[in-house]
């Protein structure tokens, strides 16, 4: 994992854990600024992208915060983002495969964010691991139940090349699991954590692109 790639993925993830929900806050408060703001911020992103990082990394700073692992803190949010906050990766079909696929996915991301509160109990975090390899499993097992639902032979293709990177990730998060037993590197641990919730919400994405 390379620091461009880090890079990438903080970022995906930074806009919908921590940038849109304070945007959605001063929405109730102002509508026309929070409009505003978003508007900016998003063509900021979409013209230097890693600005939402940035941003967050620059106000940390400011306020000398410098003991925050914005990794581990990322990883926690991961739980806790509404339904609302990622609306980009929320599949809006009715049939049973679908939402059972919505439910996977954020069931998967729910656990991973307990990894930063259960990585120092060596017990807890092991029953947590065999959760974690339990929720990837049914992840998997939802999606191919949606490939069939999917139209066209391109759709189909492009949500199984998604597949077989969450697939690649996982192997890559299981390794970095055995190096954490013998190193103790905890960020690693994060860090692969969120790369796997990266690769859930780009399936949920692709997915929703050749369905909706």
């Amino acid at each position: 994992m390379t620091m461009g790639e880090n890079s990438v993925i903080i970022n995906s993830l930074t806009w919908p854990a921590i940038i849109r929900p304070i945007l959605t806050q001063l929405e109730r408060h102002d509508v026309v600024a929070s409009q505003t703001l978003r508007a900016a911020l998003l063509k900021a992103e979409q013209s230097q992208p890693g600005v939402a990082h940035d941003l967050v990394m620059g106000i940390i700073r400011k306020t000398e915060l410098n003991n925050v692992n914005i990794n581990e803190a990322l990883l926690r949010l991961q739980g806790s983002v509404s339904e609302t906050d990622l609306i980009e990766y929320r599949l809006n079909r009715s049939e049973d495969a679908f939402q059972e696929l919505n439910k996977k996915s954020a069931a998967l991301k729910r656990i991973l964010s307990r990894i930063p509160d259960e990585i120092t109990d060596r017990k807890t975090f092991l029953e947590t691991i065999k959760e974690i390899a339990s929720a990837i499993k049914k992840l998997l097992d939802a999606v191919n139940e949606v490939v069939g639902f999917i139209p066209g032979s391109s759709g189909k293709q492009a949500v199984e090349q998604r597949k077989k990177e969450f697939v690649k990730y996982s192997k890559k998060f299981s390794t970095t699991l055995k190096e954490y037993f013998k190193e103790g590197q905890a960020n690693a641990v994060f860090v692969s954590a969120l790369y796997l919730i990266h690769q859930t919400n780009q399936i949920m994405g692709t997915t929703k692109s050749k369905c909706e």
